[in-house]
């Protein structure tokens, strides 16, 4: 009861407060019109998850993803309260990003955020559900550049080498992130996907799954050598990541994504890393150390499918 009595309040002081910004003369009746509205007239959240689900239903699922993450974020900033329209505006979020940067949200993470709110506000006003208020003029929308994730070949060396024979989610884990190293930083969701057919004569093909363009990688032994560890014979697959032909395979991805940057951590912190472990370093890893031995930028950038060796 308190607390629905402490967001009531809190309710009511935006809407004043929104009633105040726009130089105009209000009344209570005015207060009490926008505070009656229902939670469930069409505002803004309901908008959202249901553009989410209609993009899932068309085979939009990354961009259906997207939106569910930082509608997540934005739901429990606003307890799940409805937000109606009228209050979309920058103070608002304003409001959010202060909410994020207190619980130590990075810079680049509120900015997905709000570009992906900016998104869903922006179809919300081509489909004439609201008016133009830019509500995101005052809010960091930007993307600043971030630490490279990075380690020398030595530490490489070091998981390679490391003894984990009685611990088989941990091995599952680091097989994961030398076969990335091994295939020129492979992202993990092109890993996943790997099919056996696409490895035909001693050379992996494969399109990557974020820009469809096409890669070629010369097989090697120590590729084969974690192929061979494991039984993928019931699947079409060359890793056992997507496992369960009758299950979801983008679920069982992003699962043994979860799973496997887990165990890489603690893998880190067993060889006392001063970066946290995850797959995307091997990435970075082997783009750096390629560097190193003058290989061109541009020759790097090609071989991971990338504009640079981000």
């Amino acid at each position: 009861m308190k607390s629905r009595i402490a967001d009531d309040k809190a309710r009511l002081e935006r809407i004043i407060s929104r009633l105040e910004h726009t130089g105009e003369s209000y009344t209570a009746g005015d207060v009490a019109a926008r505070y009656l509205t229902p939670p469930d007239a069409g505002g803004f959240l309901s908008f959202a998850r249901s553009l989410a689900g209609q993009l899932r239903q068309i085979g939009k699922i990354r961009t259906s993803e997207r939106y569910t993450t930082v509608l997540n974020s934005f739901g429990r900033f606003r307890r799940d309260v409805e937000v109606p329209w009228d209050e979309v505006d920058s103070d608002l979020m304003i409001e959010y990003e202060t909410y994020l940067k207190s619980r130590g949200v990075c810079p680049n993470t509120s900015s997905y955020y709000m570009r992906g709110l900016r998104a869903i506000y922006n179809r919300a006003v081509e489909k004439g559900m609201t008016v133009q208020r830019d509500p995101f003029k005052y809010v960091y929308t930007g993307i600043g550049k971030t630490v490279k994730r990075a380690v020398p070949l030595k530490v490489i060396r070091r998981i390679r080498d490391m003894d984990l024979a009685l611990f088989p989610a941990m091995d599952f884990a680091r097989d994961i992130f030398m076969f990335s190293f091994y295939t020129r930083g492979m992202s993990f969701i092109d890993m996943a996907y790997l099919k056996k057919k696409d490895l035909q004569n001693g050379i992996l093909s494969y399109r990557r799954q974020k820009t469809g363009q096409q890669l070629f990688v010369k097989w090697e032994k120590p590729m084969q050598e974690i192929v061979d560890k494991y039984d993928t014979v019931s699947t079409p697959y060359l890793l056992p990541v997507i496992k369960d032909m009758n299950a979801d395979a983008r679920r069982q991805y992003k699962n043994a994504a979860h799973l496997v940057n887990d165990k890489l951590k603690k893998l880190g912190v067993r060889l006392g890393l001063d970066i946290p472990l995850t797959s995307y370093v091997a990435r970075h890893g082997w783009a750096s150390i390629a560097r190193s031995r003058n290989i061109p930028l541009a020759t790097i950038s090609e071989a991971m499918g990338h504009d640079s060796e981000k």
